[in-house]
């Protein structure tokens, strides 16, 4: 019997070097999922385009090695230089370069650009592909908004988000769907805006299987210094929720969470009002969280009937293979030999939104900012998360 071909894609990265979103993601397509050249998606890199060559670039070498070609144009690696969409996917990686930043703290990464190129030639031929894109949307909210609308439009299958949502709880975390969650406190450290997206998406993969589903967001504060926690004091958020987390926490400084944190430039609370009245926060606890073994991202939630709060670590396993990304791209490999989502990218339209309106309240001396564009719906799916044991690091 003959097995079927694997799907030919395309790459639009920023950049390509080591440990880069493109390493991390692409080069398991030709590497295989650990890197070991053992287990591969069912996908082929045929081509790539690549927007900054710094001296670290690998994408020159890979392609030699593994038989791809890089084009100096976006439209020329859909369509392999000829007049018509060419592969059957493409993955836009708009993470890490040196591209600006706006007032706002938000790297101006070329996501929209990315997308708004592949649409065209989508549109030029007359064949949309399935599309992911890694991480937020984009920056704003008007650019996300504007490439979820244009990929409806054109009937595109598309996919975005975190790797974090995947990879491993400790311990394992499961909400059916309909559980009846009334709050949750996600915890976050690193970057305030590149890890607060995933934090949000750690947080938004387990609150949006609550009963009714999602229906939206309210209103986003941006709490900073003595304010965050003079706000759980008073209720804001839960205080148990977060203890419950910071309990799995893996490595952490040592003194008080509340004066560490309160000093730390780059530390903050959102406050998250759900259109359904359920209630979320982000604490990003820089100055007292360490990255230590697997992360530091965190969640406890309560549901309506526990005595107690459950919690989980969203474990990252680093360096080399990375393996968390392995199960981000076993989602894409789905999304592009199928033709449908394995989860909703409406989840990231929204998580895109929370961190934006975050932005623009931090910016704005941590005012409540309305998000009334932020009322939609979506259900939840029952994609997997990683199960299986944590491979040991390797040297590539």
């Amino acid at each position: 019997m003959n097995q079927q071909q694997p799907k030919r894609v395309a790459a639009i990265a920023t950049v390509y070097h080591r440990h880069s979103h493109a390493d991390v993601i692409v080069s398991k397509i030709f590497e295989g999922f650990l890197h070991d050249g053992k287990e591969f998606p069912r996908m082929r890199l045929v081509s790539m385009f690549v927007d900054q060559f710094p001296d670290s670039d690998l994408s020159r070498g890979f392609a030699k090695k593994h038989n791809f070609t890089i084009y100096d144009s976006i439209e020329r690696a859909i369509t392999l230089g000829r007049k018509e969409v060419a592969v059957d996917g493409v993955l836009l990686i708009g993470e890490h370069g040196k591209y600006p930043t706006n007032a706002r703290g938000q790297v101006l990464y070329p996501r929209r650009r990315f997308f708004e190129e592949t649409a065209a030639v989508f549109a030029r031929y007359r064949r949309s592909v399935p599309v992911f894109t890694d991480k937020h949307l984009a920056a704003t909210w008007n650019d996300a908004k504007w490439m979820y609308d244009r990929a409806r439009e054109l009937h595109v299958p598309f996919m975005a988000g975190s790797s974090v949502p995947v990879t491993w709880r400790r311990p394992a975390l499961r909400i059916q769907r309909g559980a009846e969650l009334t709050e949750a406190v996600q915890i976050g450290y690193g970057p305030f805006e590149g890890y607060g997206f995933h934090a949000l998406e750690a947080l938004q993969c387990l609150v949006e299987r609550r009963r009714g589903g999602e229906t939206g967001v309210r209103a986003v504060t941006c709490l900073q210094g003595e304010e965050m926690w003079r706000a759980m004091d008073r209720g804001v958020f839960s205080r148990e929720l977060l203890e419950a987390g910071m309990a799995l926490v893996p490595a952490h400084a040592n003194g008080d969470f509340r004066k560490l944190t309160a000093k730390a430039r780059d530390a903050g609370v959102f406050v998250i009002e759900y259109r359904d009245g359920f209630k979320g926060a982000v604490a990003m606890l820089n100055g007292w969280i360490h990255e230590g073994d697997g992360g530091g991202f965190l969640c406890a939630v309560r549901e309506r009937g526990q005595a107690k709060p459950r919690a989980t670590h969203f474990y990252l396993q680093q360096p080399d293979p990375f393996a968390h990304f392995a199960y981000q791209l076993r989602a894409i490999d789905s999304l592009v030999n199928t033709g449908h989502a394995p989860y909703p990218v409406e989840r990231t339209l929204l998580t895109t939104g929370i961190l934006d309106a975050v932005m623009v309240s931090k910016s704005e001396r941590n005012r409540r900012v309305e998000t009334p564009h932020l009322d939609f719906r979506y259900q939840a799916t029952d994609w997997p998360f990683a199960t299986d044991p944590v491979p040991k690091p390797i040297k590539r």
